[in-house]
Formats: C-alpha cells, sequence, structure tokens
C-alpha cells in the first residue's frame, strides 16, 4: 500500500533513514511531500534539492575555464569544480561534460573528477528526486529506454540527462513521462509498452 505524505506527516514510530525523512525522538517524519510504500517500508520523495554526495555521477557545463580549475555549472543552487589536473587534454567552456563528485571543499562547491566531454546530443533537466525512477531498479528501467530508442544517455544526479543519437524525441518522451507519472506502480511496463508501440510507428 502506498500512502501520500505532507512535510511533518508521520511515516513510522521508528528511526528511518534516507532523502527527505527527519528524526526527531525516535521517530522518522516526511520533510518533503513524498510516497510511504508499506510494503517495501520506503518513503519516496517526490520533490527535493540535489546535495552531491561522494562517488555520485554528475553532468552539467563548463562555464569558465580559469588557469587551474574550470567551474561547472551542475543546473543546481551547488557550483561544481574540476582542478586541471584531473581533466586530460583539457576543457573548453560550454563543454558539456560527465564527471564523478570527489566531495566539498569548504565552500561548499563539489570538487569534481574524472570528467567525460560529452560531445553533441541535448541535455534535459528533470527533478533530482526523479532519478532513481528514471534509472530503475538494477537500471532496467534507462536500459529499456535506451535499447528501444538506440539513444546513448548519460544521466546524473543532479538532474540533469545528456541524450544523444537514435530516437532523442521518443527517449525525451519517455523520461519526461516517468518524471510526471514517478509515484505510479508497474511504470516500467507503462514505458516499455509505450515505447514498443512507437516502435511499431
Amino acid at each position: 500500500m502506498r500512502t501520500i505524505l505532507v512535510p511533518g506527516e508521520l511515516i513510522s514510530d521508528k528511526t528511518m533513514h534516507g532523502e527527505g525523512i527527519i528524526v526527531e525522538n525516535g521517530k522518522s517524519y516526511a520533510s518533503v511531500i513524498g510516497i510511504y510504500d508499506s510494503e517495501r517500508q520506503g518513503f519516496i520523495p517526490l520533490e527535493s534539492i540535489w546535495s552531491p554526495q561522494q562517488g555520485e555521477n554528475v553532468v552539467g557545463v563548463i562555464d569558465e575555464a580559469k588557469l587551474n580549475t574550470y567551474n561547472v555549472n551542475l543546473h543546481s543552487p551547488y557550483k561544481g569544480v574540476i582542478i586541471s589536473k584531473y581533466a586530460e587534454g583539457g576543457l573548453s567552456n560550454g563543454d558539456i561534460i560527465e564527471a564523478t563528485v570527489r566531495g566539498l571543499d569548504k565552500t561548499g562547491v563539489a570538487v569534481l573528477v574524472r570528467p567525460r566531454v560529452l560531445r553533441g546530443g541535448k541535455l534535459i533537466s528533470i527533478k533530482p528526486s526523479k532519478i532513481p525512477r528514471v534509472l530503475g531498479r538494477g537500471n532496467t528501467m534507462i536500459k529499456q529506454i535506451s535499447d528501444y530508442t538506440k539513444t546513448s544517455i548519460s544521466i546524473g544526479m543532479n538532474g540533469v540527462v545528456w541524450l544523444n543519437g537514435g530516437d532523442i524525441d521518443l527517449a525525451t518522451d519517455a523520461i519526461e513521462r516517468i518524471q510526471s507519472e514517478a509515484h505510479i506502480t508497474g511504470l516500467t511496463e507503462k514505458i516499455g509498452e509505450m515505447l514498443k508501440s512507437n516502435e511499431k510507428r
């Protein structure tokens, strides 16, 4: 059973950990609007602000190249920075990159490593809280979208998605539908049916 909860509502009399959850006196409450799944005993936030975590994959755009660093626009309240020694071959303003969060510096800027330039294609932005739904369990959702549309897709946990090649429009439609219907059960199958019907046309 799934129940929609608003900020401040009790999720559980026990301590729970996860995004969108605050704990007071051993009880867990919703800090954002979300859905509680009683079968899995998990809380799914429907609205949230992305907070960089070590090891996460992000997608962004180089918006300023300095002597020793590159500033990265992550389309979020957090800025990103790449130290030049981590950028083999150099980067340029306007480059779309995929990188890994190493951590936050003292000013709250996300330090990024292992940047890879993503050439061509386009970017779309979705709510970071919907990224796990777009990926699907074991990446099953995003894999079926990529397989059916023949589109290369890179997903940043900051809510930025890069798409290139194949049927980009269909891949975009699928991802945007997931965002709007993230709360619906059986969504992987519904998206699969959508992709198959468009493939036949």
